[in-house]
């Protein structure tokens, strides 16, 4: 009855959620913004929760958080002397929507990572031999070297152009684009509010400090109180069992351990009775252990029935989650054999495919029927909807 019940809560839930999108987002304050990692780490990852009170919308464990990023009023107002406009040209958005173009720079166009049709729109604007060449065809590979690090403002700065029409942006720059956040939390457990957990992109390239378009926004310019445009984007792809005992293996380093806090903080609020093992890492443990707080609890009270984490950087040969899965190959196995539902959430270059590789081998070997068998047991998960990934 319970599961039931909460079915029919997800339900009601899509449909308030429906209301806002990224056509009409819902603007949700800042509640808390704080830091995760130690003040020597190499990374900066923040915990950050808003505020739904009053929407209506509901969230399920495996959703994300859309948020609508706004590029720096810095970059904004750089790209704007470059261009040689003021800012207050009239200009018309993707819809036909009238408004003017610091706005549309500030929240509607991709003034950070450029793509290549940028820079190859640009190119038959400016008047330039080495940027005409860099776009040709068989100069793909040195377009992309050009390309990594770079934004807008450094191709005006380097191959300026007379535009005559600022409406011409449109066809020049991308939309901006939502950024899609797992949510790190259970509304069983928060009724009001949604948590993210974020790694703030930060680097420098051709002497200058880089930040990522909404992780900076988000580390930099959303003090408490601040508004933040959302919406729900709903991923019925990444749910927990319908079987509340089914047992559940979660693998999430770094910033993909967010949906599996919310998978937690689910079974805490007596949403089901999965047994649940985590593999977390991170680079060093009194640095990067996120949420280690919340986890030794969880694993004191039962919520959580195993742990096995991965410090990269505390030894001298780097260990990673993969490492651990093989360590642990014969308890994994015991869990599949169970029914157990295996998640993984994080990189989907190297991560992902080495964790899988894992997963295979541990099959081989404790099935004792060898990597053809393991490679249509995983195939098998898969159909059954048990091994499942929210990758990026």
């Amino acid at each position: 009855m319970q599961l039931e019940a909460n079915q029919a809560t997800e339900a009601r839930g899509a449909e308030h959620s429906s209301i806002y999108s990224r056509k009409n987002p819902y603007t949700a304050a800042v509640l808390m913004n704080r830091l995760l990692t130690g003040p020597a780490s190499e990374k900066e990852t923040r915990h950050i929760e808003v505020s739904l009170e009053g929407s209506g919308i509901q969230y399920t464990p495996g959703d994300s958080l859309g948020v609508l990023p706004e590029n720096r009023s810095d970059m904004v107002q750089e790209v704007l002397q470059l261009l040689n406009f003021r800012g207050d040209e009239a200009v018309k958005d993707f819809y036909g929507g009238a408004l003017q173009l610091r706005e549309a720079l500030t929240s509607w166009l991709v003034l950070g990572k450029m793509s290549h049709s940028t820079v190859k729109a640009w190119s038959k604007l400016a008047d330039n031999v080495e940027l005409a060449a860099l776009v040709l065809p068989e100069n793909k590979v040195q377009l992309e070297s050009y390309l990594w690090g770079r934004e807008f403002r450094d191709l005006l700065e380097q191959f300026p152009a007379k535009l005559e029409d600022p409406q011409q942006l449109f066809k020049i720059l991308p939309r901006l684009a939502p950024r899609l956040y797992s949510i790190s939390s259970s509304q069983a457990l928060h009724p009001a509010t949604v948590h993210m957990s974020v790694r703030i992109v930060r680097y420098e390239s051709y002497g200058r400090e880089r930040l990522g378009v909404c992780s900076g926004q988000l580390g930099e310019r959303s003090p408490l109180g601040a508004a933040l445009p959302t919406f729900i984007h709903s991923n019925q792809l990444f749910r927990l069992p319908e079987n509340p005992d089914a047992p559940v293996i979660m693998v999430g380093p770094g910033t993909g351990l967010a949906p599996f806090r919310a998978f937690l903080e689910h079974k805490q609020a007596g949403l089901g009775r999965w047994p649940m093992w985590l593999f977390f890492g991170e680079q060093r443990e009194q640095q990067d252990f996120l949420y280690r707080e919340e986890m030794y609890a969880w694993l004191e009270n039962g919520v959580m029935q195993r742990l096995d984490t991965a410090f990269s950087r505390d030894q001298q040969k780097k260990i990673y989650v993969q490492d651990r899965i093989r360590e642990q190959s014969a308890l994994l196995w015991e869990w599949l054999e169970r029914g157990a539902y295996f998640y993984v959430c994080g990189d989907s270059k190297r991560m992902a495919p080495d964790v899988e590789a894992a997963v295979l081998e541990a099959i081989a070997q404790h099935s004792g029927k060898g990597p053809e068998y393991a490679a249509a047991f995983v195939a098998d998960m898969r159909k059954q909807k048990r091994y499942l990934r929210d990758v990026y």
